[in-house]
């Protein structure tokens, strides 16, 4: 009995894994990372040194030392070599605007897919589904062969 359970349990389990929607799931996440890296060195290769006109190239370094005043700092990795507690909201920025890029250039090729997509997908004109009684004027159904507004009895033509 606990045998046929647990073949029931994995064959459940395979169906739920072989299931079009989880292979894309899996597809999506890996394409995701591939394109995590992309947009990372998009923002730290490209824009980073570009934004290093106007300031300060590297927000890592940006941090508050938290404990061991005695001594400051310089560089967050010679803080915490020390053994220093830091508050490192350079790494959060650095995240943040990594996170704003890859919104933004993902927003971008949506947009772009999109387009290309109502360019060359066929309009496809719905069917109406209601019409004007021609007594009252009224908006029904396209079905019906009376006026439910006017009672007044409608042609199959109209």
């Amino acid at each position: 009995m606990a045998k046929n359970k647990a073949s029931g349990f994995l064959a459940e389990f395979k169906k739920f894994i072989m299931r079009g929607n989880v292979m894309d799931m899996a597809v999506g996440v890996i394409v995701g990372g591939a394109f995590t890296s992309i947009v990372t060195s998009l923002n730290k290769d490209i824009l980073t040194p570009f934004l290093g006109i106007f300031g300060g190239t590297d927000f890592s370094n940006l941090f508050i030392q938290l404990t061991g005043r005695d001594t400051l700092y310089s560089t967050l990795a010679e803080a915490q070599e020390a053994g220093v507690s830091c508050f490192a909201y350079g790494n959060f920025l650095t995240a943040v605007i990594n996170f704003l890029i890859t919104a933004f250039v993902i927003f971008c090729m949506v947009k772009g897919i999109n387009k290309v997509n109502d360019k060359f997908s066929k309009k496809e004109e719905k069917a109406p589904t209601t019409k004007k009684c021609p007594f009252c004027k009224s908006e029904i159904a396209i079905e019906a062969t009376r006026c439910p507004h006017c009672t007044s009895i409608l042609d199959e033509k109209e």
